[in-house]
């Protein structure tokens, strides 16, 4: 694998987490609508701009395969239903943490992300720590407690919005299926729920679309090409460089997303606030240090897909 390569392979997965770091930009332009209206135009539009682009990219008869291959096991198609629910969820989460003024609380989860993917695998693959990622969790569970007192309360959106994108990650590792094909399904199998509801908010006369003006009807189109392009340019990038510089490299959509929270719109960061992050960071400093000292591939690279969607 040569390097021009692997630095395409960079760009593609770090455009792809600089297009999640800046999201909140978007659902913010539709703050004056409603999260579950919001979320059901995601998914509509989602899957309308996924079937245009299989049709330019004559990639149906991925879609039979991927059914033929599902259909063969039970579980796999379990699996991928529950994962379109559980991406579902975390859009929701997000839309509303974003559009309620908790963009650092969306920040938080995904800093966490990574931590609860670890715990997963301790739970459910039987995956073994080392004693730099057991510190790790160790500190991140501190920086959540440190938060829990601060606020009162557990901060239920940050981990909403991690274990329901860890779970999904952890049922994509059931059923295996190729990004572009993956999406389509996991959003034909909550469409008709969307549909009602628009129709629904319709005949009530409370839907938004074509109602508010020209700039929301355009954003609720828009939904599909933000949700799909970082998601495709995720599955281009992963596949050229190795997974620990994915690892590295995720961070950066929490980051932009925490600046633009506390610089951009004026949410508060309390010195309580910067101590729990500072163990979250801590604990993600040595996740990646103990992912990077492991050995990485044997003999030559050989670069695993991943799958993923905010």
């Amino acid at each position: 694998m040569n390097q021009e390569v692997d630095r395409i392979g960079m760009i593609y997965t770090a455009l792809s987490y600089i297009f999640w770091g800046f999201l909140p930009i978007y659902w913010k332009w539709l703050d004056h609508v409603g999260a579950y209206e919001i979320l059901a135009h995601r998914i509509i539009w989602s899957f309308v701009f996924m079937l245009g682009l299989l049709s330019l990219t004559k990639g149906f008869h991925k879609i039979k395969a991927t059914m033929t291959y599902l259909v063969e096991k039970k579980s796999r198609l379990i699996a991928l239903i529950s994962a379109s629910f559980l991406i579902t969820i975390n859009w929701l989460l997000y839309i509303y943490a974003v559009n309620t003024e908790h963009i650092v609380q969306t920040s938080l989860g995904y800093y966490i992300n990574p931590l609860v993917s670890v715990l997963l695998g301790i739970v459910f693959l039987k995956e073994t720590l080392s004693k730099l990622e057991i510190v790790s969790l160790m500190l991140a569970m501190i920086g959540v407690l440190v938060m829990t007192i601060s606020y009162g309360h557990i901060p239920w959106l940050s981990l909403g919005l991690a274990f329901s994108f860890g779970i999904y990650g952890l049922l994509k590792k059931v059923v295996k299926v190729e990004s572009s094909v993956g999406l389509t399904l996991e959003t034909l199998i909550t469409l008709p729920i969307a549909l009602v509801f628009v129709f629904w908010l319709s005949g009530q006369e409370m839907s938004s679309f074509m109602q508010v003006n020209p700039q929301t009807t355009i954003l609720f189109i828009g939904s599909g090409v933000v949700t799909a392009v970082p998601l495709l340019c995720f599955a281009m990038g992963t596949q050229r460089i190795p997974l620990y510089l994915v690892g590295f490299l995720q961070y950066i959509a929490p980051s932009l997303m925490l600046i633009l929270g506390v610089f951009l719109y004026g949410e508060p960061f309390t010195s309580i606030e910067q101590v729990a992050f500072t163990f979250i960071w801590g604990a993600l400093a040595l996740l990646t240090f103990s992912k990077m000292k492991k050995p990485k591939f044997k003999n030559k690279f050989k670069a695993k897909k991943q799958e993923v969607q905010v």
